[in-house]
């Protein structure tokens, strides 16, 4: 298929929105539909972009910011959405516990903190387990390095988390931040943002696409607790060829299906777990649990054990939850179809 280039730069515009071998494999031969790019989801619809053609899709379709699609002109609601790359989600607010689509499709992402009080280990793991999950390299980005005295505590705490995780520190509001993000965003790549609010996503986003295509707003001085700018998701192309997804702040995020994420964070516990004496530990009082014994020893940092067990436990509890509810959807639009049967076809007769 071809992609015509983009009038900032020499890249094809399916390529510098993030056209890879791996979709282009799914288009059978013959298929006239246009490829888009799902650039930004609205509530009432979903933005795609691509060669000479800008649809609006129905929020019916069901995809999010990343995701390709092949788009039918004639009705929307059938176009089809390609097989992920990768796929980033979290539980959604709120107590029905339903699984939220963050972005698809993402190469890299950028896990941005700063160096204040915004910074949490716990919350950095968090994002680091959800990526990994997702199969999406995570960098670890600390900004506002310029407020703190000595940015390289924050630096070697963050270091910590996890030997797969690359940590660079940055001020987002100059030239050198796009220097320091660009081994990561190559011609074709995809990259993201995930964060709280303040920490400087969008402010990187507009020096990534040298343009104020986000708006920006400062932190409380009181708390260093930023101020909401980014309401929706939103896929921007670099002028490198690269396309850079900005995310808004998220002040919840729990895990849920993401056990692969939580295990490759913490390996070494994850290996320790299946060394005791029981199957179904509990890692609490249990004779013969490994992990126990290993905290007693001071082979593990007893800190970062009580992390690893809230997040193991959060995540099987939310994925146990969607699992429930999924069946239970399932048995009640059986039940459904059964009930419209029996209203259709009336009440039977006496003989």
């Amino acid at each position: 298929m071809n992609g015509c280039e983009t009038p900032e730069n020499s890249v094809p515009l399916l390529e510098s929105l993030g056209w890879q071998p791996f979709f282009a494999d799914q288009v059978k031969a013959g298929d006239t539909r246009p490829v888009v790019r799902i650039t930004e989801v609205h509530r009432n619809g979903l933005r795609g972009r691509g060669v000479e053609v800008t649809p609006v899709l129905p929020p019916t379709v069901a995809a999010t910011v990343g995701d390709w699609v092949l788009y039918d002109v004639e009705t929307p609601a059938a176009s089809h959405v390609l097989e992920r790359k990768s796929l980033i989600k979290r539980r959604a607010a709120g107590h029905e516990r339903q699984t939220q689509l963050i972005a698809a499709n993402i190469d890299t992402v950028f896990i941005t903190s700063s160096c204040n009080q915004d910074f949490n280990i716990a919350r950095l793991e968090r994002y680091v387990a959800l990526a990994l999950d997702a199969g999406v390299a995570p960098v670890v980005v600390l900004t506002k390095a310029d407020l703190c005295e000595d940015p390289e505590v924050y630096v070697a705490q963050a270091k910590t988390i996890s030997d797969l995780v690359p940590v660079v520190v940055l001020d987002a509001r100059f030239d050198a931040a796009k220097s320091v993000l660009a081994p990561w965003c190559g011609r074709g790549q995809t990259v993201a943002f995930l964060g709280s609010s303040g920490v400087g996503k969008s402010t990187l986003t507009n020096a990534l696409t040298e343009a104020q295509v986000m708006e920006t707003r400062g932190i409380r001085e009181d708390d260093a607790k930023g101020r909401h700018t980014t309401t929706r998701r939103e896929l921007h192309v670099i002028p490198s060829g690269c396309a850079v997804i900005d995310t808004p702040g998220m002040r919840e995020l729990q895990l849920t299906d993401a056990g692969f994420g939580v295990a490759a964070l913490f390996p070494d516990l994850y290996e320790l777990s299946t060394k005791c004496r029981f199957r179904d530990c509990k890692h609490q009082t249990e004779p013969g649990c490994a992990v126990r014994a290993a905290e007693a020893s001071g082979e593990v940092d007893p800190e970062r054990l009580a992390r690893w067990e809230k997040l193991d436990a959060e995540e099987k509890a939310n994925a146990h939850v969607l699992a429930v509810r999924k069946s239970t959807d399932k048995t009640g639009g059986n039940n459904l179809k059964y009930m419209k049967r029996q209203i259709t076809k009336g009440p039977k007769r006496r003989r």
